[in-house]
């Protein structure tokens, strides 16, 4: 079986908890895009952690995790990441974790250049990270970056290195008038901690193609949601890396792979965290009360998250160009404390009700949401675990979510805990 569990909205709807719970059914977890601006939470037995490289099965002893050709690897973070598990009791060792000899590394002056870029901007940001994804994608699509595989050969590392960064201080030095890189302070960064590593990387595609081969199943695993897409998602707000499903074979380096399904993750209601249009943004109290009861802040960042209802036009948008076979919903018991459930049903553009998502950054900016309100169900789910238990408001809520976004919803989390969910089939 090969599943994807990807966003269909912002970012931030719960992909993490969802691999966690789901990797018992599978041997292999893969993250195929992106990089250290993720911020995937999970909560259990063994606690609460954040994980921003390692895929989310890395908590799980069985389980082997695959960090594949697509993603961009910071060192520095992923070596303090691997630490941190390794002090709470995780195993960190080349036969739980592989990386491919493919993936991109991303350097500090990748992180320099997000920020003069970010700061050049000012009021025209576009809400990045600051964590160099996309000066590091940008640089691959150049040509001019260095893989993991250059890792293991040391001998020829250096003479890359100063092509690479001769040419970034072009930029950095008489572009934005910083200080220039210097070589050497790049080799040791790359010493200090991409030697640790270097046990772990190997050729993931063999890996993976044996692994499948012998009956292996695996779960790939996104970052971001379908709206930072950088095809299909709100451009120029939106995250350097491919988030679709339809990718995720390419960037875990596998392309002749075909997927099983692909699992949608929905938040039942809204959040995002950056810059962009977000039509069914929520203000005032209402926001502040729903972004309280959700503690939405951002795992990666902690900046607070926009929060609004459920967006009925994006997320139908997002389970369509992510190929959902399913919809696992989280955090529905957030709304306990609703009497009326806030739901964007439309949107209103030049005075006319539109039920598609608008592809022009200015229309969609110039969008405003149709509300409507729903019955709440005013009451603690948190320990229900049988559709049976769910209050029947609860359960008229989440078919009214199946039949707006065209898709059946097969989990729904009822708590951040890891056994805290429902199976509705």
């Amino acid at each position: 079986m090969l599943t994807s569990i990807v966003g269909t909205n912002w970012g931030d709807e719960g992909k993490g908890r969802m691999v966690d719970l789901l990797s018992k059914n599978y041997d292999i977890v893969v993250r195929y895009q992106g990089g250290n601006n993720a911020g995937h939470t999970v909560i259990n037995e063994k606690g609460k952690f954040i994980m921003n490289l390692m895929p989310s099965g890395i908590l799980r002893d069985e389980t082997v995790n695959v960090l594949g050709p697509g993603i961009v690897i910071d060192l520095e973070h992923l070596f303090g990441e691997a630490m941190k598990l390794r002090e709470a009791g995780i195993e960190i060792s080349p036969d739980h974790l592989k990386i491919s000899d493919r993936a991109t590394i991303c350097m500090p002056y990748h992180k320099l250049l997000d920020g003069l870029e970010e700061d050049r901007l000012g009021d025209k940001k576009f809400g990045s990270t600051r964590r160099g994804i996309s000066p590091v994608y940008a640089d691959k699509y150049m040509k001019k970056t260095i893989r993991m595989g250059d890792l293991l050969h040391w001998d020829t590392l250096r003479d890359r290195l100063e092509g690479i960064v001769e040419w970034k201080n072009l930029t950095v030095e008489k572009g934005y008038g910083h200080e220039a890189i210097k070589v050497e302070d790049m080799m040791m960064w790359l010493e200090e901690y991409g030697k640790f590593f270097t046990p772990y990387i190997c050729n993931t595609t063999e890996y993976l193609s044996n692994a499948i081969k012998s009956g292996k199943s695996v779960i790939f695993e996104a970052q971001l949601g379908a709206l930072r897409d950088i095809d299909f998602g709100i451009y120029p707000y939106t995250s350097a890396s491919t988030t679709l499903a339809a990718y995720a074979p390419i960037g875990a380096g596998i392309p002749f792979a075909k997927l099983d399904e692909s699992i949608g993750i929905m938040k039942a209601y809204s959040s995002c965290v950056g810059e962009g249009p977000f039509t069914c943004e929520l203000f005032g109290a209402e926001g502040d009360s729903l972004r309280e009861a959700g503690g939405e802040y951002g795992a990666a960042t902690g900046r607070p998250r926009r929060v609004g209802g459920f967006d009925v036009v994006a997320s139908r948008y997002g389970a369509l160009v992510q190929g959902c076979t399913y919809i696992a919903l989280t955090k529905l018991d957030v709304l306990s404390y609703l009497k009326q459930i806030p739901v964007c049903v439309a949107y209103e553009l030049d005075g006319k009700r539109i039920d598609y998502f608008p592809s022009d950054i200015d229309e969609l900016e110039a969008a405003k949401p149709v509300y409507e309100y729903l019955p709440g169900f005013n009451c603690d789910i948190s320990s229900c675990r049988s559709v049976e238990d769910l209050p029947k408001e609860a359960l008229d809520y989440i078919r009214y979510i199946e039949k707006a976004v065209n898709c059946p919803v097969k989990y729904v989390s009822v708590g951040a805990e890891r056994e805290a969910y429902i199976k509705m089939f």
